[in-house]
């Protein structure tokens, strides 16, 4: 039988990816998801249980069904802007939610958990290759919101026994390279996705917020993974911890930064058409640069984020694209 692991925010972007590549090495996901961002559709490598984080009583249920060897924990808020403007849902949705989720695995006996954490927990240090030794400074609700739950797993480690992985990681990018699994949220607020609405004419055209950042061309520059890269990694770090190699913290990313216009650049040598652009003011909680250090992640884990280019990353984006997605 197939391990089972319990995947939180299964049906979403990042999460369904996990889930394709956990049932690709063998492992039977779980996806616990109550589809407010997440798509029944998305659910195609195991079972679907719709719960809610805020409800203990449905995490209870699920776990004594499945018996689940390892949770990972996707679900959560993750708007930066909304978090600025609302930050007690954040603190009330992720916080709590992971509590529960924590206190439920406690009491189940599920001693193995895989975190989705952001680089968002650093805030914003320009010019700095951020590392697992970096300080984190957030700056936002949403980073404030991971962090706390970063520390709660310290705790939980102490005090439950729950060893855990967490991963900061930073811009996901693409699409599966199968055209199984894509980027779809309503509302789409990515810069990869927004760019290829405009130029396929589903939007009027692409804001570029603040263009006078002190970057080299004074757009925000960010490090982009490709989503599947990302989800062979939580793979790698759930079987670190099933081999009792104990906690550990990732950043996972390429080294390498890009800002917005060489994104936008990089789109117009992918799919042959121009970007259609309109320049707007900074957006609060914006970072001005975000860089990965992957040392650690390649050395300790063996990871190699393979299609983590910017033109894999924006032409598979673009087939998932032109694909009908998600409706259910």
């Amino acid at each position: 039988m197939a391990i089972r692991v319990l995947v939180t925010g299964g049906a979403g972007y990042i999460g369904s990816h996990a889930c394709k590549a956990l049932a690709r090495a063998g492992f039977e996901p779980i996806v616990f998801d109550n589809l407010s961002t997440g798509w029944k559709a998305a659910v195609k490598w195991g079972p679907l249980v719709q719960g809610d984080l805020m409800d203990r009583a449905t995490i209870d249920a699920a776990l004594a069904e499945y018996r689940p060897a390892a949770v990972m924990h996707f679900a959560a808020l993750s708007l930066v802007g909304e978090s600025m403007q609302d930050p007690g849902r954040y603190w009330r949705v992720n916080v709590g939610g992971a509590l529960n989720l924590l206190e439920a695995c406690a009491a189940a006996g599920v001693r193995n958990f895989v975190f989705s954490s952001t680089c968002a927990t650093y805030g914003d240090q320009d010019g700095v290759l951020l590392t697992e030794e970096t300080p984190q400074r957030p700056i936002n609700a949403y980073g404030g919101s991971k962090l706390a739950i970063e520390q709660m797993l310290q705790d939980f480690g102490k005090s439950g026994g729950i060893s855990h992985v967490i991963f900061r990681y930073f811009n996901v990018a693409g699409a599966d390279p199968e055209g199984e699994a894509g980027e779809q949220h309503l509302p789409e607020t990515h810069l990869i996705p927004l760019m290829l609405d405009a130029v396929a004419g589903k939007r009027p055209a692409l804001t570029v917020f603040g263009t006078d950042y002190p970057t080299a061309d004074g757009t925000c520059v960010r490090d982009y993974v490709h989503v599947s890269d990302l989800a062979d990694a939580h793979v790698l770090g759930l079987k670190r911890l099933l081999d009792g190699k104990g906690n550990a913290v990732f950043c996972l990313g390429t080294g390498r930064g890009f800002s917005v216009r060489e994104v936008i650049d990089a789109s117009r040598a992918v799919t042959n058409r121009e970007v259609p652009v309109v320049i707007g003011g900074r957006r609060a909680g914006d970072a001005a640069a975000l860089v990965s250090s992957t040392t650690k992640a390649i050395e300790e884990l063996g990871w190699e984020p393979q299609r983590s280019t910017l033109r894999q990353m924006i032409g598979d984006a673009w087939a998932w694209a032109q694909k009908p997605g998600y409706d259910a």
